[in-house]
């Protein structure tokens, strides 16, 4: 087993590389140092003078890849690459464009996200599960199929319908929860009250309607009908044995989405002024701060291939047969 992360995350070192080359001459390249002054100068007739400063300051005036004017290593340290790039692999993130530590930021802002996106998360997937076995369970019904229409009605509305609706009708109307704010300590979960709500209705739709598919995939084989065979209910089969023996295609959605937890939700958090990291992520595209983008890129790109290690180390937990090939 240890032999088998190992090898995992040797694969992931370079991809990393290749991420982070990637998002160097996205920025770096096609995006010059001088547009970047621009912008932030947002000055239409700015001086050469006043770009060099900005360069400066910002430590964007040195050579890209190779810096001939120095002896040495600093050929290659005092460069914008080795700066701005080869500090993301040991997650040092520099200064902001704007002079905030990123990786201060990052630490502050993950924890209203994980305060959303975890809850969404459990009580979305218990939510989506119980609705698809019960689709099941009553399958060739009348009940699933209004099951399956009620499921295509909410896949067909756009999210942001979700938001606004649930603040007016919850939050304005009733009064039940605030509309949108954050809070620290218990006094947080009046406020996430309702983005919580919101994220588990907006995906009942398409996870009841996935989960669905793999469970009347497993209803078929040839274990259920042994299982029937022997006297069992259905709901015990479901239970006991469909749903136990669906775990892998479960995990490949839920292990994968749990790093990518950390960075947050970009419109919900928008939405309900939530200071996690999609709100962060949304504020620094805003400005026009490119360092804070590039870092939560690399982040985001770390995390997702975090996510398909522990993929495939769950594998090999629930399935016999991955651990022994």
């Amino acid at each position: 087993m240890i032999q088998y992360i190992l090898r995992r995350m040797l694969y992931a070192i370079p991809l990393l590389m290749g991420v982070n080359i990637l998002s160097f001459i996205l920025f770096f390249v096609v995006n010059s140092p001088d547009d970047m002054a621009r912008m932030q100068l947002g000055q239409k007739h700015v001086t050469e003078q006043a770009i060099q400063n900005w360069k400066h300051q910002h430590g964007y005036d040195l050579p890209m890849l190779w810096n001939q004017q120095e002896d040495a290593s600093k050929k290659v340290t005092e460069t914008i690459f080795y700066k701005k790039s080869m500090g993301l692999f040991l997650f040092d993130f520099g200064v902001s464009d704007s002079g905030r530590n990123i990786g201060e930021d990052i630490k502050q802002r993950m924890w209203p996200s994980l305060s959303i996106a975890l809850p969404s998360l459990i009580v979305g997937l218990l939510v989506n599960i119980s609705v698809a076995l019960m689709m099941v369970l009553f399958r060739n019904t009348y009940l699933e199929f209004s099951s399956i229409v009620l499921c295509v009605i909410l896949m067909s509305i756009s999210s942001l319908f979700y938001i606004i609706g649930g603040q007016f009708f919850i939050g304005k109307l009733l009064k039940l929860v605030p509309i949108s704010g954050y809070d620290t300590g218990f006094s947080a979960i009046k406020f996430l009250i309702l983005p919580v709500v919101i994220s588990v209705v907006s995906g009942i739709g398409a996870g009841s309607r996935w989960y669905r598919t793999l469970f009347l995939e497993e209803v078929e084989k040839d274990y259920v009908r042994t299982a029937r065979a022997k006297g069992l209910t259905e709901t015990q089969v479901l239970f006991n044995h469909v749903l136990k023996n669906a775990m892998i295609p479960i995990l490949t959605g839920v292990v994968v989405v749990l790093p990518l937890l950390f960075m947050g939700s970009l419109i919900m958090e928008s939405f309900f002024s939530i200071p996690g990291l999609g709100s962060y992520t949304i504020d620094a595209i805003n400005s026009q701060d490119f360092a804070i983008v590039r870092s939560m890129v690399f982040l985001g790109s770390v995390l997702y291939i975090f996510g398909l290690i522990l993929t495939d180390i769950s594998y090999t937990i629930v399935d016999p047969r991955v651990r022994l090939t």
